[in-house]
């Protein structure tokens, strides 16, 4: 049965507009994104398809273009789409950080940097600038690896921190294992930068390890 034909009070857009989006479950949020399903099947059943392939949302919106356009219904204009919808959403968060309204949030910055590490199937080095007011400055790759390491070069680090005239900064790596822990060589990096940028005035507010949903703060753990 297709969504038109649904009492209008169970319609995923109506009941959006009406009760918000956080009233929808996974499938009725990714109906509204879809619009209209497929033959034999209405946009929300497609959707449950596409959960039930893919396992979860963060695995759909990392998904390939291939393996997106394996599902009937799906392609280039869909998945075009959605990484429209994840940059956007990006953006909207690095906004919001540039306003320092979030950067005291753990839960925030942890949620930009998961959208800014999706995808990346090597592992690099991000470093976020901030300035007096712990505004973001600018956010920057600084060094890009294997999937096992990435060779970080503090001087660098320090460098681009007295370019941008930051007066803070956040590091972050990922973990393309899919494990957030941090290993001994992490704590180590971030003591050695941590050192390197207090001779120059800058302080190193936190070093966050995102594997995939997951990320590991090295302040709130208190390794700072």
């Amino acid at each position: 049965m297709a969504i038109t034909d649904w009492p209008e009070d169970q319609r995923p857009r109506e009941r959006l507009i009406r009760q918000g989006a956080a009233a929808l479950s996974d499938a009725e949020l990714l109906a509204v994104f879809l619009r209209v399903g497929v033959a034999g099947k209405s946009a929300v059943d497609l959707a449950r398809e596409m959960l039930q392939r893919f396992g979860s949302l963060d695995a759909l919106f990392g998904a390939s273009l291939p393996k997106f356009s394996a599902i009937n219904g799906l392609g280039p204009a869909k998945y075009a789409q959605l990484q429209a919808v994840l940059e956007l959403a990006r953006r909207a968060l690095g906004e919001q950080l540039e306003d320092g309204a979030l950067l005291n949030s753990t839960q925030a910055v942890g949620q930009y940097l998961k959208l800014l590490f999706k995808n990346k199937g090597h592992e690099c080095f991000i470093v976020l600038f901030l300035d007096v007011r712990n505004r973001l400055i600018s956010t920057e790759e600084m060094f890009r690896g294997t999937l096992s390491q990435a060779s970080v070069y503090p001087r660098e680090v320090v460098k681009a921190a007295l370019a941008r005239n930051a007066a803070a900064v956040i590091l972050a790596h990922n973990h393309p294992s899919g494990d957030p822990r941090p290993s001994q060589a992490d704590v180590e990096l971030t003591a050695m930068l941590k050192q390197a940028l207090g001779l120059v005035e800058v302080q190193v507010l936190d070093h966050f390890v995102v594997a995939g949903t997951r990320t590991h703060s090295f302040a709130e753990h208190g390794q700072m």
